[in-house]
């Protein structure tokens, strides 16, 4: 049986996500147990040059749900600016990233297969892909990094999680 693009994708956006669901509320449930301001979390960086943890929780979200729609669409576009409203915002945007994926239908992601798209940072910065060479090659990998990032800005402000709560669950054989 050959691997579908639906389980390639939407499957794998949907473990992590799951996961990253649970990693934020117990992100959540720390602050309120140790008084840490959840605005501190969300302006946390795990080095000066790189982006805060709101813009990796964002772009978790654009590499997984915005990934799909840019192959229906035929054009990606980098993630643009948090949400208003701080942390709770960026729970709601995992859960309504969660909700608009298990929507997708498994045959209308399977016949995207093959159809061209565009990564498009601007006008005159374009790269072409077809839709599973995106996810592969681009998608996927920009997701886990960034969904890795949300889970380790965590850890180093002391939320207790382990590679458990990062693995989400897992597709076994019933």
């Amino acid at each position: 049986m050959a691997i579908e693009l639906y389980d390639l994708s939407v499957a794998n956006y949907l473990q992590t996500l799951g996961a990253l669901e649970g990693i934020l509320t117990k992100g959540a449930a720390f602050a309120a147990e140790t008084g840490v301001d959840l605005t501190e979390i969300v302006d946390t960086r795990v080095h000066p040059d790189m982006f805060p943890f709101s813009f990796q929780v964002v772009s978790a979200c654009r590499h997984s749900l915005g990934a799909i729609q840019g192959a229906k669409a035929g054009v990606f576009t980098p993630p643009g600016k948090a949400p208003e409203g701080g942390y709770p915002a960026l729970q709601k945007l995992v859960a309504d990233s969660i909700a608009a994926l298990k929507a997708e239908s498994r045959e209308e992601i399977n016949a995207l297969q093959g159809k061209d798209m565009v990564f498009k940072l601007s006008e005159d910065f374009k790269l072409p892909f077809t839709v599973e060479n995106f996810i592969l090659s681009f998608s996927l990998p920009n997701f886990y990094f960034h969904s890795t990032t949300t889970y380790a800005i965590l850890r180093q402000r002391g939320v207790k999680l382990g590679k458990r709560d990062f693995m989400g669950a897992m597709r076994m054989k019933t």
